[in-house]
């Protein structure tokens, strides 16, 4: 396959739409003759100091606005300014485009299903199972689970070790805050250090299983409380990638107002914003506990579309087309214990 020769399938349209994968010849590069011929100079480059180094120049210098192309980077990615809360004129560095915010309440509507799971954030979405009797089964190919959730977490690695999962990949034309998928309450919240992997699909099917390699922050959210969605224990795990500085934790109960750090009592509102990805491309993993999940029908039948050309399908073997989703909406529907 050709590099930057990736489709996804529009959620709107129902059509195989082209990616541009931007920086994609490089990405290449690292991971294959970099990490395979040098793999210090790999560490190195994939360091925090590097990547907020490299998020600096392409996203904040002049020398980002010619690489990228400034004020056009809007229009070339099909960004549409009329959502976002700041002026178009306000927009004119490649990182206030990234730290955008947008009228959620009025472009990204929230579905009116009580039952509903909704998308964290704009992304590209597949998901799996954790189970090897499921036909879903993907454990080991996008991330090590162990590692993922964090090998000294047990109790939440046995919670999860047969459920089901759906993984967001963010890139950097999206809005980069995550909203809550559920309604719960924060009965665990803890950072695990790492790496600076990309998360361009040419160094996923590459062998260092980067999302678990990545500094990532983990929220157990208990929604089996007054006020929850009733779909069990669910784990939001947040991962930075290369060229992403943080992950900023800014719950808002309302609309952007009055941001608050995420921690264990908190009650999340599902579908308002729960922190922020400072800039670039990134990723989100959710876990749901085995059976309490039933995704979205056109999900699952995108997935598995023929005569879509996947860097994932071709590199793991099996069908793995994403969907292009839009945060806040849904992606699957609680079910109930005993279903």
């Amino acid at each position: 396959m050709e590099h930057g020769a990736h489709q996804y399938i529009d959620r709107k349209s129902r059509q195989a739409k082209d990616e541009t994968l931007l920086g994609d010849r490089q990405i290449v590069f690292l991971y294959s003759t970099i990490r395979e011929r040098a793999p210090r100079l790999f560490q190195i480059a994939t360091g925090g100091r590097i990547s907020k180094w490299l998020a600096w120049l392409n996203y904040e210098s002049f020398i980002g606005e010619k690489l990228l192309g400034g004020g056009d980077f809007l229009k070339r990615c099909g960004i549409n300014a009329a959502e976002c809360v700041e002026n178009s004129q306000h927009l004119d560095t490649l990182g206030k485009i990234f730290r955008r915010t947008i009228r959620f309440w009025d472009c990204r509507p929230m579905p009116d299903d009580p039952d509903a799971v909704v998308s964290p954030c704009d992304a590209k979405m597949l998901y799996g199972a954790l189970s090897p009797d499921s036909c879903l089964f993907i454990k080991g190919k996008f991330f090590d689970y162990d590692e993922l959730i964090g090998r000294d977490k047990k109790k939440w690695r046995n919670t999860f070790a047969d459920g089901d999962f759906a993984l967001f990949r963010l890139t950097p034309e999206k809005y980069h805050y995550n909203h809550a998928p559920v309604s719960g309450k924060v009965i665990d919240f803890y950072q695990i250090s790492g790496r600076y992997h990309s998360c361009n699909p040419h160094a996923v099917i590459s062998a260092c299983t980067p999302h678990s390699k990545n500094k990532r922050f983990v929220t157990i959210i208990n929604t089996d409380v007054p006020g929850g969605t009733q779909i069990g224990l669910i784990a939001m795990v947040e991962i930075v990638a290369l060229m992403i500085g943080d992950i900023v934790q800014n719950y808002s109960d309302y609309r952007y107002d009055n941001p608050i750090a995420v921690g264990t009592g908190l009650f999340l509102k599902k579908g308002q914003p729960k922190s922020q990805f400072k800039p670039g491309s990134s990723t989100v993993v959710l876990f749901f506990e085995k059976g309490r999940i039933r995704f979205c029908e056109d999900i699952v039948a995108n997935m598995f579309a023929a005569d879509v050309r996947s860097i994932l399908s071709s590199g793991f073997g099996m069908p793995l087309v994403e969907t292009d989703v839009e945060v806040r909406s849904p992606i699957g529907t609680a079910r109930k214990q005993g279903e």
